[in-house]
């Protein structure tokens, strides 16, 4: 009797443990297979539309000029009338710059050239009389006569060379560097003083080979310099450099800036190329397409609270926006957010109709009760 008091006693306790764990089951939410059920993924989602997009590469360049003298000594000497520039001046087409001194040290050279010369005729003189007595060949006259011609010819070159050598500035330009100062001495050859036309400033960028091809005279640039509180420029790439760079593999473009502004060299400009553009065709964000680990781009269509996994073929990108060939059309709906794991056939939960659902189900506040104010 007590055995089944006992058995008893087991079969109701194991019905009463069944019977509380299914109301704890029950009370956190339905279940599957036993378990307590995932909520449904969250995702934000927006109507496919047809629209423009732009390829743009983003560079970056300096403003440079592209006439540039660079002034050197022809000759050696000591620097005079140098403090008359410097540099951010302006100087006119063939406005002395400097001066290189060589009077003093010429002056010097001629004198002693004219005493060798005195000396050259008195001894043809002397030659002269000797060849007239017969004392000596008369070819001894004429390699007399050539020497003395020798002379003038040097003495007269040595005047030519006597003035001060004077640097002019080939065309208007700013001066921008001075290398020298009053008194130096330099060897010839030496860059003296640098020159720029201010009428050729231009952007200069470095373009990388994978772009080196897209490229094209006369397209449009934007151009923002720092200098201009990051202001944005029109431009357009006026010069493309026919090699590229062996070390860096880029290829020199040139910018030409069409709106107004004063450009001085070193600045510094972000451009926007635009390489493509396109118009009325169908554009999604770029979160709407993610790349599978088996390399295929996909985006998850939202239909009837399920997320159906679609193949995509994309175009351009661009300012947060990819082209979309193939895959999917304008009207649907796409997950924006929230697609990181979504699998294809899930259900979902789209962000803002539970919020506006649980809006609707709230009872309005009868006229009694806002008078009574409960």
């Amino acid at each position: 009797m007590k055995r089944w008091a006992y058995i008893i006693a087991s079969v109701i306790i194991l019905a009463l443990a069944v019977w509380g764990i299914s109301r704890i089951i029950a009370s956190k939410g339905s279940t599957e297979n036993g378990l307590p059920k995932k909520p449904k993924p969250l995702v934000a989602t927006q109507t496919v539309q047809l629209g423009e997009i732009d390829s743009t590469l983003e560079l970056t360049g300096s403003v440079e000029a592209t006439r540039v003298a660079r002034l050197a000594s022809p000759a050696e000497g000591p620097i005079t009338n140098c403090c008359t520039v410097r540099e951010g001046d302006t100087v006119r087409e063939g406005a002395k710059i400097l001066s290189i001194g060589r009077k003093k040290a010429a002056d010097a050279m001629l004198m002693s050239a004219h005493q060798d010369l005195k000396t050259e005729q008195e001894e043809l003189v002397s030659i002269q009389k000797l060849v007239e007595s017969g004392a000596i060949p008369k070819d001894q006259l004429e390699l007399a006569r050539a020497k003395q011609a020798r002379m003038v010819a040097q003495l007269e070159k040595m005047k030519e060379s006597s003035q001060d050598y004077e640097v002019v500035a080939p065309w208007d330009g700013v001066i921008s560097k001075v290398h020298v100062a009053e008194g130096n001495y330099v060897a010839a050859r030496t860059v003296l003083v640098e020159v720029f036309d201010p009428n050729s400033l231009v952007v200069r960028m470095a373009v990388p080979e994978a772009q080196s091809q897209d490229i094209r005279l006369g397209m449009e640039v934007a151009t923002t310099l720092d200098a201009y509180g990051g202001k944005t420029f029109r431009g357009r790439v006026s010069r493309i450099y026919p090699e590229l760079d062996r070390r860096m593999r880029t290829r020199t473009a040139e910018v030409e800036v069409t709106d107004k502004v004063d450009l001085v060299p070193g600045m510094f400009a972000r451009l926007g190329l635009i390489l493509k553009s396109e118009k009325d065709t169908v554009v999604v964000p770029t979160e709407a397409v993610i790349v599978t680990p088996k390399g295929f781009r996909v985006a998850y269509v939202i239909e009837d609270g399920k997320a159906f996994q679609r193949k995509v073929t994309v175009g351009i990108e661009g300012g947060g926006k990819i082209q979309i060939l193939a895959g999917i059309k304008p009207g649907e709906q796409i997950a924006i957010a929230g697609n990181e794991k979504l699998k294809d056939g899930v259900e979902v939960r789209v962000q803002g109709t539970e919020k506006q659902g649980s809006e609707k189900a709230k009872p309005k506040a009868s006229s009694e009760e806002k008078g009574t104010g409960r």
